[in-house]
């Protein structure tokens, strides 16, 4: 199971970690913290140091509720970013997470190798040929609605089976757009409540379905923090409880804001299966 990033591939038959960069200042739990060039770059070099295969840039908080940024703002948060990374460190694998066609074109035509689209195409009806157009990798989620309303859209007849269809329609319009290397992320946090989160990771493996890699994001997010009865900033030792469940369950790639202990837990679980 592999998907080609600019002519690299990356083999995900042992899972990877997907480092976290939001330069928002209103994302859930790292918002206004990387805002200068040189608090960007410490958090790359220790991304990419601690075993991070992608870096995931986000110009856009999806956190429930977030405020809409316009599509300039967002272009002038993400796109000097890539550009900065990418000088540095040239061997970075940069992921933009947007959900904006426009963004995403500009954002591969300055370095990025694959697009992270929290709406799988929904919220901009020229993404998915965008990216089929720009020959890399899709990183589809599921989610009803957008930010501001996805939590008043939690009714579900059968949670596993209704995402497994809707990926099945995504997937679909993204092969026929010429899209060869799609990865699929459950949401979690997105139009689900906190229950919905928990029956979605507990069958996760019925995912499998798609024959698609699976992402799970699941770092220092609310099913983890209001279950503990804690903060985002107190989370880390449930995400890593969290992130094993995951893998066991077939994710190949993790979303994190916290590499090193995700990598460990990676190596752990890669060690447990060897075992088997």
């Amino acid at each position: 199971m592999t998907i080609n990033c600019k002519g690299q591939l990356i083999d995900l038959s042992s899972p990877k970690v997907m480092g976290i960069l939001n330069v928002t200042p209103d994302s859930f739990y790292d918002g206004g913290q990387y805002k200068d060039e040189t608090s960007i770059l410490s958090q790359v070099e220790i991304m990419l140091s601690d075993g991070s295969t992608f870096i995931d840039v986000g110009g856009y908080s999806s956190r429930p509720g977030a405020d809409v940024v316009s599509e300039d703002e967002e272009l002038n948060r993400v796109v000097p970013v890539i550009e900065l990374i990418l000088k540095h460190f040239p061997e970075a694998i940069i992921s933009t997470d947007t959900y904006r066609s426009k963004i995403a074109r500009q954002s591969i035509e300055a370095g990025a190798s694959l697009i992270n689209d929290i709406s799988a195409g929904h919220l901009d009806k020229a993404m998915i040929s965008t990216v089929g157009e720009l020959n890399v990798p899709y990183i589809m989620m599921h989610m009803r609605g957008n930010p501001k309303t996805m939590q008043q859209q939690t009714n579900y007849e059968d949670l596993v089976k209704d995402i497994n269809f809707y990926f099945a329609e995504r997937i679909a319009k993204a092969h026929a757009e010429k899209i060869n290397d799609i990865i699929i992320d459950p949401g979690f946090g997105f139009a689900k409540t906190l229950e919905q989160n928990y029956e979605l990771l507990h069958k996760m493996e019925l995912l499998q379905i798609a024959d698609k890699p699976i992402l799970a994001g699941v770092s220092r997010k609310s099913m983890i923090y209001k279950t503990l009865d804690t903060t985002a900033e107190h989370a880390l030792n449930g995400t890593t409880a969290l992130h094993m469940v995951a893998l066991q369950k077939g994710a190949k790639i993790l979303r994190v804001h916290d590499v090193k202990e995700a990598v460990e837990c990676v190596t752990l679980f890669n060690q447990l299966s060897h075992n088997n």
